[in-house]
């Protein structure tokens, strides 16, 4: 496999960073998919909740690309921003990239997801998302 093209780390603050472990690997030897959905489904209901200022529920997964693999090791670095509020849901669009090879460290984008969460009540029903 030949390196990417270098990319740099988006200028704000990562969502969530995690470095996945041994455990978290498929039988190729790369960091399993459902692994990696999981942490974009926590980062991207972090910034939902915040905004909805209380639980939310994923609704939908609208879109997920998976464009390299990950691998043991890396530091994982998920960046999640607000593309749409609607009346009671919120969408999310959520990058992540990988920060691997310490001796001559290398940054690739690896996933990009976008995901909608309902702000749900108390009473585990939709409510509206409170205004900005």
């Amino acid at each position: 496999m030949t390196d990417p093209e270098p990319l740099a780390l988006p200028a704000e603050e990562p969502v969530l960073r995690v470095v996945p472990m041994p455990a978290d690997v498929n039988w190729h030897g790369d960091i399993f998919g459902g692994w990696i959905m999981a942490q974009v489904d926590l980062a991207g209901g972090v910034v939902a909740a915040r905004r909805a200022r209380g639980r939310v529920a994923t609704v939908a997964v609208n879109a997920f690309t998976f464009k390299q693999p990950v691998l043991v090791g890396d530091v994982v670095s998920f960046f999640a921003q607000i593309v749409r509020i609607g009346r009671t849901s919120i969408t999310v669009d959520v990058e992540v990239f990988a920060q691997r090879r310490p001796d001559r460290e290398i940054t690739v984008k690896v996933t990009e997801a976008t995901l909608t969460y309902v702000a749900v009540g108390t009473d585990g029903r939709p409510r509206d998302v409170p205004p900005a």
